[in-house]
C-alpha cells in the first residue's frame, strides 16, 4: 500500500498546481503541453542538484508572465526563450555566489527598497492587458473576441471564484483558488456556447509537446536578465517557508546555494524546450502543510506524472478551449496580487519612505517602469522592467544611506 500511496499523493500534489501551472502558458501564448513536461524535467532536475531533500514542486513562474507576454510579442517565442535561459544563468551565478561569500550579500545588492518597487512593476506593467481580456478583448484591445456583456459576467464570475475560495475554502481546496476560477468560468463558458472543441477533436491522444528551440536575442536577454531578481527573492521565502514547514533547515542543508542553482538550471533546462521558466511552488507548499507528508519522493512522482501528461494531446487542446474572459478575470487578480507582494515588501521590512534616498529609489523606478521610460544607444533600447531592475540596484549602489542623526533632524522638523 506505501508503494501505491506515494505515486498517488504526487498526482495530487500536480492537481494542487495544476491551474496556475497552465494558467501561465496560457495567457502567454506558450505551449501547456510543454510547460507539464517542464514543470516535470525542471522538478527532477532540482532534486538530483539538491540530493532530493526538499519536498517542493517547480512549475510556471507567474513573476515572468508580463516580460514573456512583451517578449514574445516584440521578438517572438525563441528570442524570449534565448532570454529566460539567461535568466536562469542569473539563479547559477547567484548560487555561486552564495556559496562563496554567503547570503548577506543577496541583502546588499537586493534590498528591500530595490526588490519592492520592481515586484510592483512586474505585477502592474500589463494590467491593461488583464482588463481587456476580462471585457472579451484580445491583449491589445485591437479585437473584441467576446460580447463584451457576456465576458464581464464570466470574468467577474471567475475573479470572485477565485477570491472566494482562497478566503473561505478550508482544506485542500483552499490552496487550488486559481483552478476553482478556471471551472467556474469554463462552466458558464459552456453555458453560454462561447466554446469551441474543435481543436479538441482534432487532436490525437497521443501527441509530442510543441517545443521550441532558443534563439539568442541581446535585446531580448537585456530585458529577461533583471525580471530575475524577483522569483529570486521569492525563491529565498519559498525555501524558508518549507523549512518551517518540516521542521529543517534548508538554507543550510543542502543549502541555499544547490537549491539556488537547482532552480537556474530548471530554468535553463525549460527554456531550452521552450517552456516557461520554472520556480518553486508556494501552493504545493501549503499542500505538503496540509498533508504533512514530507517525503520528497512524493514530488518525484508529481514530475513523473506531470511529464507523462504532457503527451496526452487531448489534454493541452483543452486547455486552448478556455476562453479570453476567463484568462482576464484571473488575471485582475494576479497582477494585483504580484504588486501587492511587492507593497508589502517595502511595508514588512519598515522601509522609510520619508527618507530622501528611499523616496528617490522607489519613486523613479515607479515612474519609469509605469510610464514606458525607454534608454537607447542605436539600436539597443533599455525600458520597462530590465530598465527598472538596473536604475533600482544602480541608485541604491551609488546614492549613499541616511545618517543616524540626519533622521533624527527629519523626525524635529515641525511644520508651520
Amino acid at each position: 500500500m506505501r508503494r501505491l500511496a506515494i505515486p498517488l499523493q504526487g498526482a495530487q500534489m500536480l492537481f494542487v498546481a495544476f491551474g496556475a501551472l497552465v494558467l501561465m502558458p496560457l495567457l502567454t501564448g506558450l505551449d501547456t503541453s510543454v510547460a507539464l513536461f517542464t514543470a516535470g524535467i525542471g522538478t527532477l532536475l532540482f532534486q538530483l542538484i539538491t540530493k532530493r531533500q526538499v519536498p517542493i514542486f517547480l512549475a510556471s513562474s507567474f513573476a515572468f508572465i508580463a516580460p514573456i507576454l512583451y517578449g514574445v510579442q516584440t521578438w517572438g517565442i525563441p528570442s524570449t526563450m534565448g532570454g529566460i535561459m539567461a535568466a536562469g544563468v542569473v539563479y547559477v551565478m547567484l548560487g555561486a555566489l552564495v556559496k562563496v561569500r554567503g547570503t548577506d550579500f543577496i541583502h546588499r545588492l537586493l534590498p528591500p527598497v530595490v526588490v519592492g518597487p520592481v515586484i510592483i512593476i512586474i505585477g502592474l506593467g500589463l494590467a491593461p492587458v488583464a482588463v481587456n481580456m476580462a471585457l472579451g478583448k484580445s491583449g491589445d484591445g485591437s479585437l473584441t473576441l467576446v460580447d463584451t456583456n457576456i465576458a464581464l459576467f464570466i470574468s467577474l464570475a471567475s475573479l470572485c471564484t477565485t477570491i472566494a475560495v482562497a478566503i473561505f475554502a478550508k482544506g485542500l481546496l483552499r490552496v487550488m483558488p486559481i483552478l476553482a476560477g478556471i471551472i467556474v468560468g469554463y462552466g458558464l463558458s459552456l453555458a453560454f456556447g462561447i466554446v469551441d472543441f474543435a481543436v479538441v477533436t482534432a487532436a490525437s491522444w497521443i501527441a509530442i509537446p510543441k517545443f521550441v528551440a532558443p534563439e539568442f536575442n541581446w535585446h531580448a536577454i537585456a530585458f529577461m536578465i533583471p525580471v530575475a531578481i524577483a522569483p529570486a527573492v521569492e525563491h529565498i521565502g519559498d525555501i524558508l517557508a518549507i523549512s518551517n514547514v518540516t521542521g529543517k533547515d534548508f538554507m543550510k542543508k543542502p543549502g541555499l546555494h544547490r537549491t539556488l542553482t537547482g532552480d537556474g538550471i530548471a530554468t535553463i533546462a525549460a527554456a531550452a524546450f521552450g517552456g516557461p521558466p520554472n520556480t518553486t511552488y508556494s501552493e504545493v507548499t501549503g499542500a505538503v502543510t496540509l498533508t504533512r507528508n514530507f517525503d520528497p519522493k512524493i514530488m518525484t512522482w508529481t514530475a513523473i506524472t506531470a511529464i507523462t501528461l504532457a503527451f496526452v494531446g487531448k489534454l493541452g487542446a483543452l486547455m486552448q478551449t478556455i476562453p479570453v474572459p476567463v484568462m482576464g478575470g484571473i488575471m485582475c487578480l494576479l497582477f494585483g496580487s504580484i504588486a501587492a507582494v511587492g507593497l508589502n515588501t517595502l511595508i514588512r521590512n519598515h522601509v522609510d519612505l520619508s527618507e530622501p534616498r528611499n523616496l528617490s529609489i522607489v519613486g523613479v523606478t515607479l515612474v519609469f517602469g509605469i510610464g514606458g521610460m525607454a534608454f537607447g544607444i542605436g539600436s539597443f533600447s533599455l525600458t520597462g522592467i530590465s530598465l527598472c531592475g538596473i536604475v533600482a540596484i544602480t541608485m541604491n549602489l551609488l546614492l549613499p544611506a541616511t545618517k543616524p542623526h540626519d533622521k533624527h533632524n527629519e523626525s524635529d522638523v515641525t511644520p508651520h
